[in-house]
């Protein structure tokens, strides 16, 4: 029969509460501001999943002037036994189309969540540098190959590929399903090929009309390089 493993000391526990208090105080403190006050240094927040201190449940906003712009992104977190000296491991639960990301699993390649970490940095320090990292892709150090590829050959069906997902993927809390319908129609979408897809499937239908890189590729990315940490 397997030992629990130790969930971290005392003080460790006491600084994962404190770190949890001040990303939702922030974030309360973000959300009482004027919506044309907001900026991309906010709207991250996070939350303890089952009451254990070590799985939480992280959350941001999309960055404004992004495909991401007006999406809610999910993220598990999962913090190790000895944090802050070892990063806690983060993966993105919304599916989201970005070179930086994988759009099958979410993973993430970021250097402060592998080798950069600092025991001075928190959660709420990964979380905006993740947001960060949403408005400034960088193509050539991928960990989505066929969204790098899309990318650095076809810009501009990068962008409406990356807003059908948000729409479809990031949105769906909020919007209902006539106003995903008259969004995506207004992208351009037919509209008996909206309705009778379930949403789930539109962003592999679009990709597919656009003849997928992924039947010249065969593979996915990983993070092959660094990547530097955005202040």
């Amino acid at each position: 029969m397997a030992t629990a493993q130790p969930r971290g000391t005392p003080r460790e526990q006491a600084r994962l509460l404190k770190e949890l208090a001040d990303i939702q105080q922030l974030q309360r403190a973000h959300d009482a501001e004027p919506a044309a006050t907001h900026s991309t240094s906010h709207g991250v927040s996070a939350q303890i999943v089952g009451g254990d201190i070590h799985r939480w449940r992280g959350f941001i906003a999309g960055p404004l002037g992004t495909p991401y712009e007006g999406g809610h992104f999910t993220l598990d977190i999962v913090i190790p036994p000895d944090y802050p000296y070892n990063p806690p491991k983060m993966k993105f639960v919304t599916k989201i189309w970005h070179p930086n990301i994988s759009s099958q699993t979410g993973a993430i390649c970021l250097d402060i969540l592998k080798h950069e970490w600092s025991p001075a940095l928190t959660i709420r320090t990964a979380l905006l540098s993740i947001q960060a990292m949403l408005a400034d892709p960088v193509p050539t150090d991928p960990q989505d190959a066929e969204v790098a590829k899309m990318m650095i050959e076809n810009h501009p069906l990068f962008v409406q590929t990356a807003k059908l997902w948000t729409e479809t993927f990031a949105k769906e809390a909020q919007d209902s399903h006539e106003d995903k319908v008259r969004k995506l129609t207004e992208m351009g979408f037919a509209e008996d090929q909206v309705r009778v897809r379930p949403q789930k499937k539109l962003g592999k239908y679009f990709f597919e009309q656009q003849k997928s890189p992924s039947s010249v590729l065969g593979f996915r990315g990983i993070c092959f390089q660094s990547r530097k940490t955005r202040s």
